[in-house]
């Protein structure tokens, strides 16, 4: 893991397209502005989690598909 110490209103950059700066210390907590294109997703660690957690749920829910059947016969 990299470490990097960055001041109130310092960046470090990943690539060339992604900015991560700190807006903000107060209380224990850091605030960061994030620019990136719009075709990066952003997710707090937490919230990846539970998504990641839900699409592996669905993939492992039996599907009914009896009522698909219909749709693909030749009539």
């Amino acid at each position: 893991m990299l470490v990097l110490s960055r001041k109130n209103n310092e960046s470090i950059m990943l690539g060339k397209d992604i900015e991560i700066k700190i807006l903000g210390i107060e209380d224990g907590k850091v605030k960061l502005g994030i620019e990136a294109p719009k075709d990066v997703e952003i997710y707090r660690k937490e919230i990846y989690l539970e998504i990641q957690e839900e699409n592996k749920a669905a993939s492992e829910q039996k599907q009914d598909w009896s009522q698909l059947k219909g749709l693909f016969t030749k009539k």
